[in-house]
């Protein structure tokens, strides 16, 4: 089974491996969202897996939000939950197959399990993705681990040098509301895309 494909990520869940799933949406995320003025803006969760932050944008009335997965487990786990949700906003593909436009897309812990080799290709992606101003927003490792990931971490150093391509770099800076496991490990970043 490759790793990083859509049965590795499968097995992922049906084995019960998620140790990234808090099981809720993460509160640096869900700040962010409450101060969200603009309910009509189109919003992308990429790397969605059980998707707390579609049900929470979703039940909040941004019914402009889109699903976006390739693990079917994932998908039906969060239509479980959430079985009111458009079907037509869950997107089944690979995030660089995909193609659209928004205004918003929101980071939770899908970067960290690109591999830092495909990363300049996400960072571009992200870009394309996103309509003119638009924003990239999440979390993201503020470290390196010492294993080989998933997760893969990285540096305020390294990820200035990747983002600033694509992005002018509004927030980059240690989540002061970070969960307790994450507290001090994780960055809340804000991205301007650069047109």
């Amino acid at each position: 089974m490759e790793k990083f494909s859509a049965e590795y990520w499968n097995r992922q869940y049906l084995e019960s491996k998620t140790g990234w799933d808090i099981g809720y949406i993460s509160t640096p995320i869900k700040e962010f969202i409450d101060q969200l003025t603009d309910k009509s803006i189109k919003i992308l969760v990429p790397g969605a897996g059980n998707a707390y932050e579609v049900e929470y944008l979703y039940k909040l009335g941004f019914t402009n939000t889109y699903f976006l997965d390739f693990s079917e487990h994932s998908i039906q786990n969060f239509l479980n939950r959430c079985p009111d949700f458009p079907t037509e906003q869950i997107i089944s593909e690979d995030f660089f197959d995909h193609h659209g436009s928004y205004d918003l897309i929101i980071e939770q812990a899908f970067f960290s399990s690109i591999p830092p080799h495909m990363r300049n290709r996400f960072a571009a992606h992200i870009s394309k993705l996103l309509n003119t101003d638009g924003k990239f927003v999440g979390l993201i490792f503020n470290h390196h681990f010492r294993f080989e990931g998933p997760p893969f971490g990285g540096t305020a150093e390294e990820y200035n040098v990747l983002f600033s391509k694509y992005f002018a770099i509004e927030i980059m800076e240690t989540a002061y509301n970070s969960i307790k496991p994450r507290l001090g490990r994780e960055f809340f970043i804000l991205l301007r895309k650069l047109n």
